[in-house]
């Protein structure tokens, strides 16, 4: 292993979509030069927001419809306070690299403009530079960073190992975020949309057959079982024997009478009460919570 990397996975991290962009420029950029002289340089500028395209290459799928009223309120009030990154167009549009929050809060605010930063990328790069800034990020749900994942391997043929280097992830969550898409498509959904957590679909992985997956999931949602709940529940399905020698053997049914004399005694004491009978013989199990509930019981027994 390159004792190097963890250096340079710092590095990436610290700088955030700075770390990608040198490497851009070593290569020959597809996207003709802007004219303007301020349209490189790392200098923001104000571009019309209807001079700028959807990036084709995003991996968010969901955007919160709440959160973007939100942060064009606060655009609003405060303006955008971090640039967008761009690349300009042969047709003299602009194309959206990061930042569609940014750019979708800002129209719905009403901005005319937009802080811009220019960047000359290939399609490839700005695939690439897409994928790794949204990897980045904290609010991708687990499908979207699994295809996320999926593309980079892809579209790049980077190994895992490459793929958490760029997003300062670990290998094994890489890996953990790429088996979820073995998942049905309608786990992945429910998935998707928050019903099940990242925790409880890589639980369902441990099963075999898809139709397994979605009677599990179904259930999981419907019960609304924990993570380690649901744990518990696919390891009853793959070991349906172990699950059946622990299940406590059938109460035999309680005569009428020892019922009667039971549910008596609870309602004197103020305690529950089991009475055991089997042939006349047997025993009677009072059951206190705390010690008040004991010395009462004793003064009880001993006035009678």
């Amino acid at each position: 292993m390159n004792p190097a990397t963890p250096d340079a996975k710092r590095r990436a991290l610290g700088k955030g979509l700075d770390s990608l962009l040198p490497r851009v420029s070593q290569q020959p950029a597809a996207a003709t030069p802007v004219a303007a002289p301020e349209a490189e340089g790392g200098k923001p500028r104000e571009i019309a927001v209807d001079l700028i395209d959807r990036n084709p290459f995003q991996t968010r799928s969901q955007i919160n419809e709440e959160q973007l009223t939100e942060l064009a309120a606060s655009i609003t009030a405060n303006g955008v306070v971090q640039p967008i990154l761009v690349r300009p167009l042969e047709t003299g549009r602009f194309q959206l690299i990061a930042g569609e929050r940014r750019w979708r809060a800002s129209q719905l605010a009403g901005k005319p403009t937009v802080p811009a930063i220019l960047r000359q990328v290939s399609d490839e790069q700005a695939m690439e530079i897409t994928i790794v800034e949204n990897l980045q990020r904290a609010d991708l749900n687990p499908m979207e960073q699994a295809r996320a994942f999926e593309r980079l391997s892809r579209e790049f043929h980077m190994t895992q190992e490459q793929m958490a280097n760029r997003t300062g992830k670990d290998r094994a969550t890489v890996s953990n975020f790429l088996r979820l898409l073995r998942l049905p498509l309608t786990v992945q959904s429910r998935v998707e949309s928050g019903d099940l957590s990242f925790g409880h679909a890589r639980t369902l992985l441990s099963l075999e057959h898809a139709e397994e997956m979605e009677k599990a999931a179904q259930r999981i949602v419907a019960l609304s079982l924990s993570v380690r709940q649901t744990e518990t529940y696919v390891q009853g399905l793959i070991h349906p024997e172990k699950t059946a020698k622990k299940e406590p053997k059938p109460q035999p049914p309680v005569d009428p009478n020892v019922r009667e004399v039971q549910e008596r005694l609870q309602r004197s004491l103020g305690l529950k009460v089991e009475i055991e009978d089997k042939n006349g013989r047997g025993r009677v199990i009072i059951e206190y919570a705390k010690l008040e509930d004991f010395d009462a019981l004793l003064e009880q027994l001993a006035a009678n």
